[in-house]
Order: C-alpha cells, then sequence, then structure tokens
C-alpha cells in the first residue's frame, strides 16, 4: 500500500525527479521543459488564468500529479477557492462523470494547500 505524500513532500519528489530528467543529457526533455514553462509565462493572459486554464485540462484528462502542480500554482498565483471551484465546474462540464474521482483529488489537494498557507502565515505573525 503506498503511503499518501504531503503537499511538501510532493514538491520535493517532483523538484528532484525533474532535476534528474534536466541532468540526464537528453536534449529534448530539457526543449520540451523549456517549452511547457514558457506556455505559462505571463503573455496576453496572466499567468493565474493559464494555470486554471492548466489544471481544467489536468482533470479533464485525468492526470493527479498535474492537478496537484496546478492547484499549487494556481494557488501560488492568487486564486481563490471560488476561482478554483468555478475551474473544476468546467472542468466537470467538459470531461463529465468520469472527472468526479479527479474532483475530489483536487479538492482534497486545494483543503492541504490552504491549510498550509493559513498556516505558514500564522506561523509569521
Amino acid at each position: 500500500m503506498r503511503i499518501k505524500k504531503t503537499a511538501s513532500e510532493t514538491r520535493k519528489y517532483r523538484l528532484e525527479q525533474n532535476d534528474k530528467i534536466l541532468n540526464s543529457g537528453f536534449k529534448d526533455f530539457q526543449k520540451f521543459f523549456a517549452l511547457d514553462n514558457k506556455a505559462y509565462l505571463e503573455g496576453a493572459l496572466p499567468v493565474k488564468m493559464k494555470e486554471l486554464m492548466g489544471l481544467v485540462a489536468s482533470m479533464v484528462l485525468r492526470c493527479n500529479d498535474c492537478i496537484f502542480y496546478h492547484v499549487d500554482r494556481c494557488i501560488q498565483e492568487g486564486a481563490t477557492r471560488e476561482e478554483l471551484h468555478e475551474a473544476f465546474n468546467i472542468a466537470l462540464i467538459v470531461g463529465g462523470s468520469i472527472v468526479i474521482p479527479h474532483l475530489r483529488y483536487a479538492f482534497e489537494i486545494m483543503d492541504e494547500i490552504f491549510s498550509e498557507t493559513t498556516e505558514s502565515s500564522n506561523t509569521n505573525e
């Protein structure tokens, strides 16, 4: 049985594995990661909007790793619960009932990250 990782453990794992991939010497990995990174930079659309779009796509594609990443980034970019709820709803409408298990996961991650953010701000006071 796999033990659930905390948000901070998930972030650490992601960074470590991305580092291995990017330092593997295979240039095509680096090219793709650079392209992915560039897509989410500020442009005609603000970063938060792009992250919300990435979140919707991730939910419809049913990728929990991607859902975690985009919920985390959306919150870092200032997304509110209400904005996330609306994005979750778009994913549910587009993807249908098969998205429901991923909607549950998105709620779990959102609650954990907002809780982590609240604890952090209480510690800094």
